[in-house]
């Protein structure tokens, strides 16, 4: 078996702890347009709302990363509870990491001084490792098949280094390189549509398109969340962390309930 269609899940199957001819429900959501449409939102807000804890209610860094990774504690705790994909509790997880992926990234340069470049390249070798360590335990990198306690704590733990390296990767870009935010969100929906065109159009891998999509929307979102949010001498729109906050979660709520009610995003894998 090639290592492209393990990595596409062909090795589920084989590997699986569930008995054959068993149904099983996966944890997360299948990816379909709402499922990166609420990517970009919670990115955004992510983004938006660790600004807005941290500067605007002055809790400083040290603070509200300890604050909100309790609150992401407990959303896990929910989250690993559920046994299935239930998307409230799931994507509440999803803007809580990307909180504190954002605020990770911040304390390493901000407190620690450690530079853009270096925050980029650490992530980068923490997710790789993250995915070395999943596929050699897993056999597979599915994001079609988490229905183990196992296969969704190394999806939820490449999730925070997608969000903490898209953090890392946009401010180098923005703010290192001095490309701006609406220059550096327009560069990574670039690349976006690039990888999109691949997976249609030139077999690109759907499991690595994935993960790929996933770390770059992460400073897109940022970026546009940054333009939205920042003041007009900064080279943003003026709107604020509040009213851009605001906005953002207000959509996710809507979409996440009709997701809920429809049970749009619901996988069932039958094991061979």
């Amino acid at each position: 078996m090639s290592l492209a269609t393990q990595l596409s899940g062909g090795a589920d199957i084989m590997q699986s702890p569930i008995p054959a001819g068993q149904v099983a429900i996966n944890r997360v959501p299948a990816v379909t347009p709402e499922f990166w449409l609420i990517k970009l939102l919670a990115v955004t807000m992510g983004e938006t709302a660790a600004d807005y804890l941290a500067v605007n209610l002055g809790f400083g860094l040290p603070a509200t990363s300890l604050i909100m990774s309790a609150v992401l504690i407990g959303a896990l705790v929910l989250q690993f509870g559920q046994k299935r994909y239930v998307p409230w509790s799931y994507w509440l997880a999803v803007v809580l990491v990307s909180i504190v992926g954002t605020l990770v990234t911040d304390n390493l340069v901000d407190n620690f001084g450690v530079s853009l470049i270096t925050t980029t390249i650490l992530f980068t070798v923490a997710l790789a490792a993250t995915f070395a360590v999943w596929f050699a335990s897993e056999r597979t990198l599915s994001i079609h098949a988490i229905f183990t306690t196992r296969r969704e704590a190394f999806y939820w733990l490449a999730i925070l280094f997608t969000f903490a390296l898209g953090t890392a990767a946009g401010d180098l870009v923005a703010e290192h390189f001095g490309l701006g935010y609406l220059a550096t969100g327009v560069l990574f929906g670039l690349i976006i549509a690039s990888l999109t065109l691949g997976y249609f159009f030139l077999g690109l891998d759907p499991i690595l398109g994935f993960w790929l999509a996933y770390i770059f929307t992460r400073p897109l979102g940022a970026s546009f969340g940054d333009l939205l949010s920042q003041p007009v001498e900064y080279g943003g729109m003026g709107l604020g962390t509040i009213i851009t906050s605001a906005l953002f979660l207000g959509t996710i709520i809507v979409i996440v309930a009709w997701m809920s009610v429809t049970r749009r995003g619901e996988e069932r894998v039958v094991l061979k």
